[in-house]
């Protein structure tokens, strides 16, 4: 788990190391255990290293292996290294590492491209072939870990964060219209290749791309799988298949257990994180780290769930760390938060998971989180509605938008208005695909292939990186993924949403977990806005720099300002807190 950063050069002449240190400086949080700079004419690479597997200075990157004539930097952690690595050596191939770095450059060696394919884990990464010229960018099956690149002319560069990128310099910073779109409409998602501003895109998941010499490239996906029946499962049981879906959960979590250094929980007392901590106790491992937060409550609103983690603390003898933040920390720590987001990001989620994640990095290095299994086991509300639905893209728009088109046209600044509704054509495109069976199947492939890329996955990974923290998050095993889609909704619509991940999980954890209204990261200060955020959000939309880019319309601002409380998304969310964020990003990157 690292940050990555590089350029190449597509017209003959020498990579800038000088650009590459800029996109590393940004960059120090991801990897505060070391760095490093490979520059070799038309490319140069840099890596900022956090120590998790192989903890010596042989592992360190970029990795350069002068006899296969590759170039790597890499970040993530490749899971069943140590059995790629056996295959490896079975063909002849010889270790200078004991990690999963050079596994990758042995691999891609090997298999090309296709190696990805072999890979259980998260990954982003880079390689240049110094015999062709050739160079091959690769990113995980759900984007777990992030790729940003910025073409000028025959100049690419890439990083692990936007900030990277705009560290560089030579970036059109100009707001992009149909991403702007996105934020407004799909609840904050931007899919990928675009981001909020024009001059930097990321690669999508599942995508392995191969740069000729010349700059033209090409793109392959390799994942993508059906959300349909296959008629060998015809007539298996309930109980089929909660047994099929524990174990293939038990070998997602032993598999994320790989590691030098200790691994721990994040633990917030709902199913999916508590079924992690019982599963890892399972596993035998004694002394188990636990992390909870919560908050003050406002408006009623209850601001913890301490209740719950506590009993999964105490259910599995865990060394349990409960952090409760007061209203001013949160309020102090805004900023920084901000400012750590790679992409504006509005769920109330990133302050929990900056905070958490600031106290669990005092302690260790790695975690497992829960993050996945709503959007693999159907656990959103939106889903039930869906089981019937004969209009799947309008019924979907209707409970996950933020806001419709036409909404958005009275919102938005005259200049700022995308010419179609960019929103509802991008989820039509998804939705409408073949290779999903029922409107629930379209739904559960949308936000796990999308909506979870740039959204809840994004969220953890900025906000643990942020403090130099790896999270791992077993319900994205793509085995288990790939099982879950065969799975027929109404077994994952039952009990409310994840039926049968909860019988799963009856299995292993106390049934007063499972039985209970679900819960997010409750951040209450955020939703009911007043006081000194309501002060803060003010400002910043009614800076000098918002009034000049012009993003919303006065009208509309001075009826978020005069009631707050009242401008709530149908997901939940504060629509001044969700332009706000929006403001506040741009500013913080001196946008």
């Amino acid at each position: 788990m690292c940050g990555i950063a590089g350029e190449i050069r597509f017209d003959g002449s020498f990579a800038s190391a000088g650009a590459v240190a800029s996109m590393m400086d940004v960059m120090a949080p991801r990897g505060p255990d070391g760095a490093g700079v490979v520059a070799r004419g038309p490319f140069a690479f840099g890596h900022r290293r956090l120590k998790i597997i192989d903890l010596s200075d042989k592992a360190a990157q970029p990795m350069h292996d002068p006899d296969l004539g590759l170039t790597l930097t890499f970040n993530g952690c490749i899971y069943n290294y140590p059995e790629l690595r056996a295959e490896l050596e079975g063909m002849g191939y010889r270790f200078f590492s004991h990690g999963d770095t050079e596994v990758i450059l042995k691999a891609y060696h090997a298999w090309g491209g296709a190696c990805v394919e072999r890979f259980h884990g998260m990954f982003a990464f880079v390689v240049a072939e110094r015999d062709t010229g050739i160079v091959t960018m690769a990113r995980d099956r759900f984007g777990i870990k992030p790729l940003y690149y910025s073409l000028a002319g025959k100049r690419l560069r890439f990083a692990s964060s936007l900030p990277a990128i705009l560290a560089a310099g030579d970036v059109d910073t100009e707001i992009d219209r149909e991403a702007l779109h996105n934020y407004m409409s799909f609840h904050a998602v931007v899919p990928p290749p675009r981001t909020i501003v024009k001059g930097v895109r990321k690669l999508p998941p599942a995508t392995v791309r191969r740069y000729a010499p010349d700059g033209s490239f090409e793109d392959r996906v390799y994942w993508a799988p059906p959300h349909e029946r296959r008629p060998e499962d015809t007539g298996l049981s309930a109980n089929d298949w909660r047994d099929r879906v524990l174990d293939a959960l038990r070998t997602a979590v032993r598999r994320r257990m790989v590691a030098d250094v200790p691994v721990g929980v994040l633990l917030s007392g709902g199913v999916d994180s508590s079924v992690i901590v019982g599963l890892l106790a399972e596993e035998g491992q004694k002394g188990l780290m636990t992390f909870s937060i919560g908050f003050e409550e406002a408006n009623g609103e209850k601001g913890d769930e301490f209740v719950y983690s506590d009993l999964i603390a105490k259910t599995f003898a865990t060394d349990h760390h409960k952090i409760f933040v007061p209203s001013s920390d949160l309020m102090a720590a805004l900023p920084a938060t901000i400012h750590a987001m790679s992409e504006p990001m509005v769920s109330y989620d990133n302050i929990g998971f900056f905070l958490l994640s600031r106290e669990v990095s005092r302690y260790i290095k790695v975690v497992q989180s829960g993050q996945g299994a709503d959007e693999v086991f159907a656990g959103y509300h939106w889903y039930p509605p869906l089981a019937d639905s004969n209009d799947v893209v309008s019924d979907y728009a209707r409970v996950f938008f933020d806001r419709d088109h036409e909404t958005l046209k009275t919102q938005l600044g005259d200049e700022w208005i995308a010419p179609t509704d960019a929103s509802r054509d991008l989820v039509a495109e998804h939705l409408l695909r073949p290779g999903a069976a029922t409107p629930v199947d379209r739904a559960l492939r949308l936000d796990s292939q999308v909506m979870l890329v740039d959204d809840p996955v994004k969220r953890v990974d900025n906000m643990t990186m942020a403090w130099g923290l790896e999270a791992r998050v077993p319900f994205l095993d793509h085995e288990l993924v790939e099982l879950a889609a065969t799975i027929p909704p109404e077994f994952k619509l039952a009990q409310g949403g994840k039926g049968v991940l909860k019988e799963a999980a009856r299995l292993v954890v106390p049934s007063e977990v499972i039985d209970r209204k679900k819960g997010y990261f409750p951040v209450p200060q955020l939703k009911y806005i007043s006081g000194e955020y309501l002060t803060m959000v003010r400002d910043a939309l009614s800076s000098k720099r918002a009034k000049e880019r012009g993003l919303f319309r006065t009208e509309y601002l001075d009826k978020l300002f005069a009631d707050p409380v009242s401008h709530i998304t149908p997901l939940q969310g504060s629509e001044l807190w969700q332009v706000a964020l929006l403001e506040m990003w741009l500013q913080s990157h001196d946008i």
